[in-house]
């Protein structure tokens, strides 16, 4: 969930640090739950997610650190038609490792806790560009799961169309995102829908839906006073959002 696209931020909620072959990383009320996710990846030979190693002296998580490049990198990564494919690869394999885990009750995640009673499917819920580990142009690792949450397989991919179409103007496209020239629009939604095997409109709605979803869940972690969101909200951040929102609204169709 990055503040914008231009400032390339990684989503994280605290501060992040490097120790040696690990990262140490914030612990939340959601941090277990997480943990639980990614020992269950580990378990079924997902390699592309950071093992959970424990909790250090200062109770903070620590993670395998994944050697690669990442935050800004990925945006230029995925601009060609081969990195979108990668990417796609990456979303389906983890939605094959993920198949398997199931948890019931009440469990919290960082959008709140959800009685869950088993059958829903767990989303990576920051599934872009920012958060992938590219090594030769391959992604080998996917971070940042804080925001990992029950839901639809197709939220992710949604979430993803925003940035790997991208539902952004030409001008944003090239500033910001790492394209020579305004993309095809049309061909890498097609690419998309393909890979997941639905339909450009499905999801181009479904990216509209998690748009809203993250308007709302900011407001939510601001509300309850949670970093960095806070700060973003009081530095005008809601307002990009619904413009990113009516942009995606009033463009979207073009591209189907």
């Amino acid at each position: 969930m990055p503040k914008s696209e231009g400032a390339m931020d990684n989503g994280s909620f605290g501060r992040v640090v490097r120790v040696e072959d690990t990262v140490r990383r914030p612990m939340y009320p959601w941090s277990p739950t997480v943990h639980r996710l990614l020992l269950h990846l580990e378990t079924v030979g997902f390699t592309q997610a950071p093992r959970f190693l424990g909790v250090d002296e200062e109770g903070r998580e620590v993670l395998s650190f994944i050697d690669g490049e990442s935050g800004g990198a990925g945006w230029r990564q995925v601009a060609s038609i081969d990195g979108l494919r990668a990417m796609i690869s990456l979303l389906e394999d983890y939605q094959q490792a993920v198949r398997g885990f199931h948890l019931h009750g009440p469990t919290a995640w960082s959008a709140g806790v959800v009685d869950l009673d088993g059958s829903q499917v767990i989303c990576h819920g920051d599934f872009g560009p920012w958060n992938v580990v590219w090594r030769d142009g391959q992604a080998v690792g996917l971070l940042d799961w804080d925001h990992a949450r029950p839901g639809d397989a197709l939220d992710d991919v949604g979430y993803a169309a925003q940035y790997l179409v991208p539902l952004r103007s030409d001008e944003d496209c090239v500033s910001l995102f790492g394209y020579d020239e305004p993309p095809d629009r049309r061909t890498r939604l097609r690419v998309l829908s393909d890979g997941f095997t639905t339909t450009p409109d499905a999801v181009l709605r479904r990216a509209v839906e998690m748009q809203l979803g993250t308007i709302a869940l900011v407001e939510s972690l601001a509300d309850r006073g949670l970093e960095p969101q806070a700060t973003w909200v009081r530095e005008g951040l809601l307002d990009d959002l619904a413009g990113r929102l009516a942009w995606a609204q009033t463009n979207g169709d073009s591209f189907v």
